[in-house]
């Protein structure tokens, strides 16, 4: 890992060459790009898109992991096992897969168009995108949020009910917060691979979205600007070290 990160690094200091590659000049200028309008746009971008996914993850997330949780030992099993099964099959597969369900003549579309309330543009926008993440990342959300909950001693709700609290408040003071350090984690597995990703926007969002994981692939394989796209790397490393710092602190403070 230090080896690359530190290859990394070191080409953020020079310049591209005339027809790619690295001229080994000092140069501070790939840093005042990280500021132009049209990159800020593409983070700016992939932030909505990476929070949209952990938000929509988490509302679904907690009520499954919470129902996991309440059932007998031997169906809990048997609900893990599926809801890790789509990682047995592989990832670009999986997107492919949404490609068939999301396109124009696809099963979503058709579905809808037997109901006269379609066909409808699925495929290649940010909704797309946002499903595609959501399809993949979601067991991350929930498996944290499991193990949390399972800890809860039942007892501490048996007691807020007895005392005559509501479900709801019930939930909000006593459930809620001792599961928000599997809450936190959940948040944060979801939404540092979506914010980095570039193989769903670039399948189910088409040219239309581009994401900071698109732009920097783009940066090295496409434009052969290694030490812009090492730049904007090295930004990426830094906004998930940030949250990761703030995902420890909010941990320890819960």
């Amino acid at each position: 890992m230090l080896v690359p990160l530190a290859l990394v690094l070191s080409y953020t200091v020079f310049q591209r060459g005339r027809f790619g590659g690295i001229v080994y000049e000092f140069t501070t200028s790939n840093f005042a790009r990280l500021f132009d309008p049209l990159y800020l746009g593409v983070v700016g971008n992939s932030l909505k898109i990476a929070a949209l996914t952990t938000l929509i993850a988490l509302l679904i997330g907690y009520p499954t992991a919470y129902l996991i949780a309440q059932l007998p030992r031997k169906w809990k099993t048997v609900a893990l096992v599926a809801i890790v099964l789509p990682f047995w099959t592989n990832f670009i597969i999986r997107v492919y897969a949404w490609i068939i369900l999301l396109s124009g003549p696809g099963l979503i579309n058709s579905g809808l168009k037997a109901l006269g309330l379609g066909p409808f543009e699925l495929l290649y926008n940010e909704g797309a995108i946002v499903t595609g993440l959501l399809y993949s990342y979601l067991p991350l959300m929930v498996l944290p949020l499991y193990a949390t909950i399972e800890k809860l001693d039942p007892q501490l709700r048996e007691a807020s009910a007895n005392l005559g609290a509501s479900a709801f408040t019930t939930f909000r003071k006593v459930t809620l917060p001792l599961t928000v350090s599997g809450v936190l984690t959940g948040c944060l597995f979801v939404f540092v691979p979506s914010f980095g990703n570039f193989v769903i926007p670039e399948l189910l969002g088409g040219s239309k979205s581009l994401m900071v994981g698109n732009l920097i692939r783009n940066q090295f394989l496409a434009a052969r600007d290694w030490p812009f796209g090492s730049t904007l790397t090295l930004a990426l490393v830094a906004v998930l070290i940030v949250l990761l710092i703030a995902q420890a602190w909010a941990a320890r403070r819960a």
